[in-house]
This record gives C-alpha cells, sequence and structure tokens, in this order.
C-alpha cells in the first residue's frame, strides 16, 4: 500500500525508535498539549504502537485537524481542556507528557499571562496527576531557558543568563519555573521524572500565521508567495533547527527509556545557521524572487543558539539524521500541496 507523506514521518519516526517502540505497548499515556504541532505527532506515533493515548488541549493554539485522522479509534480520546484548572481521570495513566504551552515569540507580549499559567499552574496540575497514578513524566521544557547562553554549544549544566523582567521572561522563566516544579515532585515524592530541553524544531503541522509564525514556515510562505522575506535583526543571529521526525524521536526515548529517571537533556540539531542564510536558503529552494527586508530586533533575542548534544547521544543513543536542506524541501513540499501549487 503507497503511504501518504503523513504516514512516511510516522513510519519514519516508528524505524528510528527501534526496539523502544515496544515500551509504548498497552500503556495509557496523557499528553497535554496534545492537538499542538509536536504533541499532535506524538499522540500519533503512540496510538500507532499500541498505546491508548488521552488527548488534552484548549485548542488556543493547538488544532483539531492535527488529531483528525485519530478521532474515530478506540484508543485515542480527545479532551479538550485547560491543564491550568484542575483535572481527574478515572483510568490508569502510566506515562504523562506535559507539552502545554503557547511556544512563538510572536505571542509572548499578547499572552504572557497564559504562557506563565501554562508552566506554573498548568505543569502542577500534571504532575499531580502523574503523582496519583504513579505515572511517569516527560516535561517539554525549551533552550530558552538559557537565554543569552555565554557557552556555545550550551551544555545542560550551563545554568543561563536570562532576563526575568524582559518581554521573553514569561516564557523562559516560566519554564524554569517549570523545571522546578518538575525537581521538587521528584525529591518530594520520588516521582519519576524527565526534562526535555527543546530547540529550534520545524516540520508539517507547524503554523506560520499571524502570532502563532515561527521563523521557518513563515519564511517558506513569504518565499512561496514572492513576498518580502521579513528578517528582525541583520540575521547574524544564529539557531540549530531539528526536523520534527527527529525531535519527536528523542522525546519518546527520553520519555521511555528506562536509563533516563531524573535527567535533564538537550534535544536539538547541532548544526547552526545565521537567519540571512536560512533566508537565502529557503530562497533558493522555493526557486523566489522574494526580496529580504529588515526590521529591529526584538530585546534579549538570543544572537546565538546551540546544542552540545552529547547527553543525547551517549544517554540515548540519539542524533538528529535529517539535514535542514532536506527537512525544509519536504516542509516546501507539505506548503505547495496545501495551496495547491
Amino acid at each position: 500500500m503507497k503511504m501518504n507523506k503523513k504516514e512516511k514521518e510516522i513510519e519514519r519516526i516508528i524505524t528510528n525508535l527501534g526496539d523502544v517502540s515496544k515500551s509504548f505497548e498497552d500503556k495509557n499515556v496523557l499528553v497535554t498539549g496534545g492537538a499542538g504541532f509536536l504533541g499532535s505527532w506524538i499522540c500519533e506515533v503512540l496510538v500507532e504502537h499500541g498505546a491508548k493515548v488521552i488527548c488534552l488541549d484548549n485548542l488556543v493554539s493547538g488544532l483539531k485537524s492535527n488529531i483528525s485522522s485519530m478521532r474515530d479509534r478506540d484508543d485515542f480520546k480527545f479532551i479538550q481542556h485547560d491543564i491550568t484548572q484542575p483535572i481527574f481521570f478515572d483510568e490508569p495513566l502510566d506515562m504523562v507528557m506535559h507539552l502545554a504551552s503557547r511556544a512563538s515569540p510572536f505571542e509572548f507580549e499578547k499572552y504572557p499571562i497564559q504562557i506563565l499559567k501554562a508552566n506554573t499552574l498548568g505543569i502542577w496540575v500534571a504532575l499531580g496527576i502523574a503523582k496519583k497514578h504513579s505515572a511517569k513524566f516527560l516535561y517539554t521544557s525549551t533552550s530558552e531557558i538559557y537565554g543569552v547562553a555565554a557557552e556555545i554549544p550550551t551544555t545542560e549544566d550551563y545554568r543561563g543568563n536570562v532576563n526575568p523582567v524582559g518581554p521573553r521572561s514569561c516564557y523562559d522563566e516560566a519554564k524554569r519555573c517549570g523545571e522546578s516544579y518538575v525537581i521538587a515532585y521528584k525529591m518530594q515524592h520520588g516521582l519519576d521524572t524527565r526534562i526535555a530541553r527543546i530547540f529550534n524544531t520545524y516540520g508539517p503541522r507547524m503554523r506560520a500565521e499571524g502570532v502563532y509564525g515561527r521563523v521557518v514556515p513563515r519564511f517558506i510562505e513569504q518565499a512561496l508567495s514572492n513576498k518580502p522575506i521579513t528578517i528582525f535583526g541583520d540575521g547574524t543571529q544564529t539557531r540549530s533547527f531539528c526536523y520534527l521526525t527527529d525531535q519527536v524521536e528523542g522525546l519518546l526515548k527520553l520519555a521511555f527509556s528506562g536509563e533516563a529517571e531524573g535527567e535533564v537533556v538537550n534535544i536539538g540539531s547541532d548544526k547552526e545557521i545565521t537567519i540571512l542564510e536560512l533566508a537565502k536558503l529557503i530562497k533558493e529552494l522555493t526557486n523566489s524572487a522574494s526580496e529580504i527586508e529588515f526590521y529591529p530586533l526584538p530585546k534579549d533575542d538570543p544572537i546565538r543558539r546551540k546544542p552540545n548534544i552529547t547527553k543525547a547521544k551517549m544517554l540515548l543513543h540519539w542524533e538528529p539524521k535529517i539535514g535542514l536542506d532536506v527537512g525544509l524541501q519536504k516542509m516546501i513540499e507539505g506548503f505547495k500541496k496545501k495551496e495547491g501549487k
């Protein structure tokens, strides 16, 4: 049977997971933010490999269309709910994966209180659920907790250089607080916890529009429409982009590995690229006539971002497999298909 693009991405993740995917079978997993970009892919991989999944999402940035292929399955349940509000489950849970949070820098100014709540009140509720069910717990933290890092590539031991009263503080400080909650529950209640610090991820289902737009889908959408590609700053700031199949593989390996209890692990690509180079690469891959326009750099925007992924390689036997040019081409093809081009 010929698989569609979505199924190929799922198949790639499952193949890369190898024997780890056997750990999903017959497990009951709660995924908060499960209708979001990464959450929906995680839900789909889990149900395709024998897990029973409860997807919790308030749909402020997640989309029902992301989980439409699973809605009629007996091993998948969707609950529209804000995780900052208490919720209880009668069925046993083996794993709680807390992904719920707005994450686009363009949302920090518009929704700072909601972002703070998702990573403080929300994680408190999620940890309480895990405690009640004696479930393992995965928290998706972020490279933002490192702030304007003085250590490049950045290891998990780096303590960060964050402005607690800056415009990004609603996200980076909330994520730091979330990590403290995780460690507190581990110390006081003996909870089996794991923390993933995610670096820039891209791939299908990533939103490009409005305040949800992230740099890769935004550049692709602009390039395909021959609109100006908008860069903030002079474009010399760097990021390290990880394709979604690699990211999901890393997160699931961290969540279900028997040797990852209590660990904090960077999950991201260690290939660094400037934003200007990214824009030019997308122009080339799309054969676009777009001009590049420059706008002021937002306050506290990190100048460089590159993870040290030695720990992920050693502990999880994980490293990215999809190169940036290949991943971008996959996204571009998806955008063209969606727009009928």
